[in-house]
């Protein structure tokens, strides 16, 4: 069986035990001990938890070399090119075109539906909001002052202001900077058996996160908020698969089957981590093996996608906003709707790439939209099962944009994007010689 389908199944049959551990628990027939034991959070010694934040932790322990090294690679084969100002200029342009659009259309969707209109939720919740950073401070952050700590911290937007610079003084480093060159290719190839190993063992923790998941948040939560709720999944679909879809088709003229068809395995672990940092290294891996884009051009998209491309984010603010509006009994002005879109567009450049952010940016949106940040209370019960439909969208997004960005450039197979069946060696992200466990 295919790892694309051994996942699916994971998937599967951890939403099902996930919501009969629930429902067993409300009922009295599960004791709550057991419960904890079994589905509850580390701090209570829960086996599926802790099996779980095993995983995500490995996939994390990935991102900084991959990015590292993919970006140094990149950036050193393009450094001599005069193309590499026009691909960023390209990837930059459609990314914030792209949530741009993803807002308005939610926004749209929202008005037409009113997934707010004549509901008055009381809510036991409260919700203390972050202050987001000025724009002043996130653009100073960017530059690295110290580039190993920002390595050890996580911080994206440094590490590829870093790796960037790196590639580009390789390239022009003469004879050092080509044995340099050759040393981080070398280590690119040993990342990605690396990340071809840990897929090995990808069903399972899929399985063991969304057992924990559904068993604390159980599918009753969707009841509550059923309007939202529905409102934000149906244009989280319609933008991940008919948007990006004619999008797609005009810009790149390929078939959108043939890549959704290969996103499966991505989109399993975009679902199930509900974090494209967590992500990135199966998003860059199936681009560039399954989807033939060069690793010049995918090596810079990629990680750069997975920090500031939040369509899916986008998407949620913007039904969230005129949500909250509704319920509370105030009218959205043009003037607030445009507020929303540019300061969402722009909230979602240095976002990071982990679970449940989404609701700090919220905050920025509702403020300057003149809209009570209390009100992001409402939306807490089932925001954590839609930030995981929302991620699959995000890394739909960075993929998208990168084919049209490298078949642009010339930088792009065309024959390993349609390769199918077994002769298309990464189905499974698992390469012929990969250890067989």
């Amino acid at each position: 069986m295919s790892l694309t389908n051994r996942i699916l199944i994971a998937m599967v049959a951890g939403i099902l035990l996930g919501s009969l551990f629930s429902l067993l628990l409300k009922t009295g027939a599960l004791p709550a001990g057991l419960h904890g034991l079994l589905a509850g959070s580390v701090e209570q010694g829960g086996l599926f938890d802790a099996i779980g934040n095993m995983f995500v932790a490995s996939l994390k322990m990935l991102v900084v070399p991959l990015v590292l090294v993919s970006l140094i690679c990149g950036a050193s084969s393009l450094g001599d090119s005069a193309r590499m100002g026009p691909i960023a200029v390209k990837t930059l342009g459609l990314y914030l075109a792209t949530t741009a659009l993803a807002i308005t259309i939610a926004l749209l969707f929202a008005l037409l539906i009113g997934p707010g209109s004549g509901i008055d939720l009381v809510t036991t919740v409260s919700y203390t909001a972050t202050p987001p950073p000025p724009l002043a401070d996130v653009l100073v952050d960017i530059i690295p002052s110290n580039p190993v700590q920002a390595m050890a911290e996580g911080k994206m937007l440094q590490i590829i202001v870093f790796a960037l610079l790196v590639g580009y003084a390789i390239s022009h480093a003469g004879e050092g900077g080509r044995r340099i060159a050759s040393f981080f290719r070398d280590m690119e190839t040993v990342v990605m058996k690396m990340v071809e190993i840990l897929m090995l063992v990808a069903p399972y923790g899929v399985f063991a996160l969304l057992v924990k998941l559904f068993s604390t948040e159980g599918l009753g939560a969707i009841a509550d908020l059923a309007g939202y709720f529905f409102t934000v999944l149906a244009v989280l679909l319609f933008h991940g698969l008919v948007v990006y879809g004619i999008l797609f088709r005009l810009m790149a003229r390929l078939s959108p089957r043939q890549l959704f068809s290969k996103m499966r395995p991505v989109w399993a672990f975009a679902f199930s981590t509900a974090s494209s940092g967590a992500t990135l290294p199966v998003t860059l891996n199936t681009v560039e093996r399954r989807l033939g884009v060069h690793n010049s051009v995918a090596g810079f998209t990629i990680p750069l996608g997975a920090t500031i491309n939040m369509d899916g984010t986008a998407i949620m603010q913007g039904v969230a906003t005129v949500f909250i509006a509704q319920v509370y009994g105030i009218d959205l002005t043009v003037t607030a709707l445009m507020t929303v879109i540019l300061t969402a567009t722009l909230a979602s450049i240095g976002t990071a790439a982990v679970p449940g952010v989404g609701l700090i940016t919220l905050t920025l949106v509702l403020e300057q939209a003149g809209l009570p940040v209390e009100g992001i209370a409402l939306i807490l019960g089932v925001d954590r099962l839609l930030d995981m439909v929302r991620t699959a969208v995000n890394v739909t997004g960075d993929a998208v944009v990168t084919l049209i960005v490298a078949k642009s450039e010339g930088q792009f197979e065309e024959a390993v994007f349609n390769q199918t069946g077994r002769h298309q060696a990464a189905q499974d992200l698992v390469s012929d010689d990969a250890p067989n466990f």
